[in-house]
């Protein structure tokens, strides 16, 4: 499982005129056993940069170190699903491996700065779901994050099976009938005290709910005003029959469609900011803009959208092309993805990015992005002579 520890030392390292590899790859159909012919296919494309006489010696023994490190990397063989990310710097001591829980395009690149983008997009898809499968008697709490679900308690409570069982307590049937509504009641109230104490403890962000189709509406019900907002979605289950397995598939069905549904709702309230005059960039020049002056709070990339361009390194100008940066007179640096370059401005700056992979009239414009203040009027860059 990725950590936010693991993502914040990629972010924050600087080599200075060191090289920076990363390398993503899939697990395909052959499983891990095809890992390590995948990873050797991508790295022979950069070997030539190991007699490249346009880097300095010391930026081509990184990039050497880099090709026998990744060469020899472990535990492949334990790499069921999803996809391998390396990011290498051996002379700038950055070394760390990855694991992502779904499969990513296999690619490899060589730039300035670690090419975080598309773990990035992969983060984005998983929200950390609290799951609660509930009946009138029992209640299972599970947390689902990166295609994991672990278990994180219950709550047990007695209850009155049938409305006939009034002979073993020696009341009436409607007696009975309400004695089983109480103890429900009670119990659907210990249920959510345990879900208030999770949420408050934790940093769970959606709220599924699992049960009997009769039950669950009413165990809603019972839910305070501030997990309401919470609840992603309700599927029909047996908790007495009901397997891990059956559990973390029902989850995810429901945590995919709320996600492709939150990303339909980001594009329309960019593009109504942009139609009603609000701060908002559309489109590649705008939004690189808009990161150059840190005026972006959300940054949406069409996934898997990239683009060349140059950066300063010393201004953070960032745009498709131009040698000289326009608002420091100094070289500009060409960069492979200069959309990656913009999410990590962005989140350097306490912008957030979100990969969008739903159908949108997003990916007519590529990024769009909601501003902090309206942009002031782009410069113009000036060639190199």
């Amino acid at each position: 499982m990725i950590t936010t520890e693991t993502v914040d030392r990629i972010l924050r390292f600087n080599g200075g005129d060191l090289p920076v590899v990363s390398l993503y790859a899939g697990v395909g159909r052959d499983g891990p056993t095809a890992l390590s012919t995948q990873i050797n296919s991508l790295l022979h494309e950069i070997r030539p940069l190991e007699r490249d006489g346009s880097l300095g010696r010391r930026a081509r023994l990184s990039i050497r170190g880099d090709i026998e490190r990744i060469e020899n990397l472990e535990g492949l063989e334990r790499v069921e699903t999803g996809a391998v990310a390396v990011f290498s710097c051996s002379e700038g001591d950055l070394f760390e491996q990855v694991v992502l829980p779904r499969a990513v395009r296999d690619r490899i690149m060589v730039d300035a700065t670690a090419w975080v983008r598309p773990m990035l997009a992969v983060l984005d898809e998983y929200h950390r779901a609290c799951v609660m499968v509930v009946d009138r008697r029992s209640a299972s709490a599970w947390e689902l994050y990166q295609d994991e679900l672990r278990e994180l308690g219950g709550v047990q409570d007695p209850a009155l099976r049938k409305p006939n069982y009034a002979g073993w307590y020696g009341l009436t049937e409607h007696r009975v009938r309400n004695r089983a509504d109480d103890l429900t009641k009670r119990h659907y109230r210990n249920a959510v005290r345990l879900l208030d104490e999770l949420f408050r403890a934790g940093d769970h962000e959606l709220l599924i709910i699992g049960g009997h189709p009769e039950e669950v509406p009413t165990f809603l019900d019972f839910l305070p005003q501030h997990l309401r907002p919470k609840v992603a979605g309700t599927f029909t289950v047996d908790l007495r029959t009901a397997t891990p397995a059956d559990i973390r598939h029902s989850a995810e069905r429901i945590v995919e469609q709320y996600e492709r549904d939150e990303e339909r709702r980001w594009v329309g309230e960019v593009l109504e900011r942009v139609a009603t005059r609000r701060p908002a960039a559309l489109g590649l020049d705008d939004c690189l803009w808009a990161g150059s002056v840190a005026a972006v709070q959300a940054l949406l990339v069409q996934d898997e959208a990239t683009a060349p361009g140059v950066v300063c390194d010393e201004s953070g100008w960032l745009a498709r092309s131009g040698d000289t940066c326009p608002l420091c007179g100094r070289p500009t640096r060409r960069t492979e993805d200069v959309i990656d370059e913009l999410a990590d401005a962005v989140i350097g700056e306490g912008g957030s990015v979100e990969h969008v992979l739903a159908d949108t009239e997003l990916k007519d414009h590529i990024v769009a992005a909601s501003l902090r203040f309206p942009l002031p009027p782009r410069p113009t860059p000036e060639p190199r002579s």
